[in-house]
């Protein structure tokens, strides 16, 4: 009997373990608390704007922005979604595809994908258009950026006015003492290159993002927004640009990070968002 009672509790604590490591994410408050994604949707139908800061190459955390989605669309047939993913000069393709003026496979050969779109990105376009659900390409092109980032902001002045419908509106404030924006360059130390002029491509992208959603904001439109992490990271990026146009705007930053256990949030890498999505650091990237 003795015997018996003691496989039983072997048994049970396998069970356990085995529980423990067929977790596959966790959400945490930025205080470090436990949520579900259930909590986090509730927690994000209040908020005016939600971010997605994503890490690109992660697959599962794709999937679960997929969740999101569908969560928030459920309460807010309305809703707008922008992504990072396609550039400004992209969004008559997407707005012909989702009016069913050009098919999709039209669409993909002329707009300029990710390498990971199909596996990764495009669940998310095919639900937002099955559900009627306009889709917003937010992101400067990066023939801009990769002109910033070698002869600075200043170089867009001499651009022609239609160029300029692409990036935001000149003049833009740059504050390059934010810490994000410090940590670029102090990575960037003894690179070649200005650094000066690769953190005003950074911002330039930061908030052209922002402005991108400013006139759906501007309608009373619950926003949500698919990006990298770094973007959003602790309120900076393309918060920032936004908090200036909408001081009151309630957000709910989502931040992504891995991590070698799920288990409870590790110190540095909390506060990078009012939610943290942990995924195992040895989760399934596509490239």
């Amino acid at each position: 009997m003795r015997n018996y009672f003691l496989a039983i509790l072997l048994l049970l604590c396998s069970l356990g373990t085995l529980k423990a490591q067929g977790e596959a994410y966790q959400f945490f408050t930025n205080k470090g608390k436990k949520v579900t994604l259930k909590q986090v949707l509730k927690a994000a139908e209040k908020s005016d704007a939600v971010f997605f800061g994503e890490l690109h190459n992660n697959s599962l955390g794709h999937w679960l922005q997929l969740q999101v989605l569908k969560g928030l669309q459920a309460e807010n047939p309305d809703l707008v979604v922008g992504s990072e993913i396609f550039e400004r000069e992209d969004q008559l393709n997407l707005d012909e595809w989702f009016a069913d003026q050009i098919t999709e496979s039209s669409f993909e050969s002329e707009a300029k994908l990710w390498k990971n779109y199909t596996t990764d990105y495009r669940p998310v376009l095919r639900y937002t258009k099955e559900n009627g659900l306009s889709f917003i390409a937010t992101n400067v092109p990066r023939k801009y950026a990769s002109l910033v980032s070698k002869k600075g902001l200043s170089s867009l002045d001499s651009l022609s006015p239609q160029a300029k419908t692409y990036f935001a509106k000149l003049p833009m404030e740059v504050d390059i003492s934010m810490p994000g924006y410090v940590a670029m360059k102090d990575i960037m130390h003894g690179a070649p290159g200005n650094s000066d002029f690769m953190i005003q491509a950074q911002a330039l992208k930061d908030a052209t993002m922002a402005e991108s959603l400013f006139e759906p904001l501007q309608a009373g439109k619950q926003i949500y927004h698919i990006n990298g992490s770094y973007h959003s990271k602790d309120g900076e990026g393309i918060l920032w640009y936004l908090k200036r146009e909408f001081p009151k705007l309630e957000i709910l930053n989502i931040h992504t990070v891995t991590q070698d256990q799920i288990d409870q949030l590790d110190d540095e890498n909390a506060n990078a968002g009012e939610i943290i999505l942990v995924l195992p650091s040895d989760s399934h990237t596509t490239y």
